[in-house]
């Protein structure tokens, strides 16, 4: 182990124990003061991110890349309103879960506690570095941050006013870490570090997934591509369908909730497709589609199998048309990444039987899968959306980065 990251993690777990310790009031007050740091110092915050974009521009990254590697006052908005609303959250360090009290006198407790040390392993996404913090801190855990070489300027900037405004507020310990090396080496050397760090929460593309995974002898919480889709039901509403489609592909193509794949029932395939294309052909979108389709819309790119299971991350988007609801839901459950889709459908029993059929972390009906976000379910903001099944499933809020111990009160009770 380097003497720099043995110094960032002993420190870590040092700090996990004064911050677990620390009062709500205390914690929401430094949130507070980390939102407001965030608008006071946006000029410096930009400035440093410029740095990030040209150097991206100079090296002629895919524009979906630089979209999710910039900052503007609207997303350094949207930070600080995402710190203020983790402030306003009840805090579960300390909930009991369960009370019982056994035969013998003894009280149980079953009480929620801070995971302790948290490694974020992040690519290009420099808000990540502000959400994740608050979060961490409001829970009570030590975040260890370690974002990609791409956004070193963006990500060394926001720790910096976030720091700043954690001391001003008291906080007289470091409550988290930006790893400003971005050497690969330094990753593989803190993912051995399980006698300091707790978990590690990878969010990016599928390399780095399966890199973290297979590195790890911490436990991970993978945080998945997201291949998305949406099945459009013989008995949707059109008018909304065509509405929510765009929505989930075009709002924001670069991100893991945009939907990838859409499945149109074959019985409004003839009439639903060619608007489907209309109003994609405004909003700039690559359609490709299958062989059914085709014969509906040749003139688009034929889909291949390597395009089910694709992220695109971009104004691309796969059609299939699907004989019946239980081929969209084998379809979905055969090249989805368990992350989030949609079924557009007036039928209620078509609705239930989707979610039950679909296994994927969130699962909707009549909405657009951009809704799959830690700050519209209410979680403040999200440390991101998980598609592993334990221990944490879905958009990760505050108690997904819980754990919690058993605390026993007697009065002098022995076993026999």
């Amino acid at each position: 182990m380097s003497e720099y990251v043995k110094n960032i993690v002993k420190k870590a777990r040092k700090s996990s124990y004064k911050l677990a310790n620390l009062p709500t009031k205390t914690k929401n007050k430094a949130l507070r003061a980390m939102a407001k740091a965030i608008i006071d110092n946006k000029e410096y915050i930009l400035k440093e991110n410029n740095k990030d974009l040209v150097s991206a521009r100079a090296r002629n990254l895919k524009s979906s890349f630089i979209e999710r590697l910039t900052l503007n006052d609207k997303r350094l908005k949207s930070m600080s309103i995402s710190l203020k609303e983790v402030a306003n959250l009840t805090d579960p360090i300390g909930e009991n879960i369960l009370t019982t009290r056994r035969p013998n006198g003894i009280a149980l407790s079953k009480v929620r506690v801070p995971v302790g040390v948290v490694l974020i392993v992040y690519e290009a996404r420099p808000n990540v570095t502000s959400d994740c913090t608050g979060l961490l801190f409001k829970t009570s855990n030590v975040g260890i941050l370690r974002g990609g070489g791409n956004a070193k300027y963006s990500n060394k900037a926001i720790g910096r006013v976030l720091n700043q405004a954690l001391k001003k507020s008291g906080i007289d310990f470091p409550a988290f870490f930006i790893v400003d090396k971005t050497s690969h080496e330094i990753v593989d050397q803190l993912l051995k570090e399980s006698e300091y760090i707790d978990l590690v929460i990878p969010r990016g593309g599928e390399a780095l997934i399966r890199k973290v995974t297979e590195s790890s002898r911490i436990p991970v919480i993978k945080h998945y591509k997201g291949v998305c889709h949406i099945f459009v039901d013989s008995s949707a509403d059109l008018k909304k369908a065509l509405k929510i489609c765009i929505n989930a592909k075009a709002q924001r193509p670069s991100v893991c909730n945009a939907v990838e794949t859409i499945l149109v029932h074959k019985k409004i395939a003839f009439k639903f497709l060619p608007l489907l294309k209309k109003e994609a052909d405004k909003a700039l979108i690559n359609m490709r589609i299958d062989s059914k389709g085709a014969k509906i819309l040749p003139s688009l790119k034929r889909a291949t199998k390597a395009d089910w299971s694709a992220e695109y991350l971009d104004l691309i988007v796969s059609i299939k048309v699907v004989a019946n609801l239980n081929e969209a839901i084998e379809h979905i459950n055969t090249y989805g990444s368990h992350h989030t889709e949609s079924i557009l459908t007036k039928n209620s029993a078509n609705a239930n039987k989707f979610l039950k059929g679909v296994d994927s972390a969130c699962c909707f009906v009549n909405i657009s899968t951009r809704f799959s976000d830690g700050f519209e379910f209410g979680l403040g903001a999200e440390i991101g959306i998980s598609t592993d099944k334990l221990h944490a499933r879905g958009p990760m809020g505050l108690e997904e980065l819980t754990t919690y111990k058993w605390v026993g009160r007697g009065t002098g009770q022995i076993r026999t």
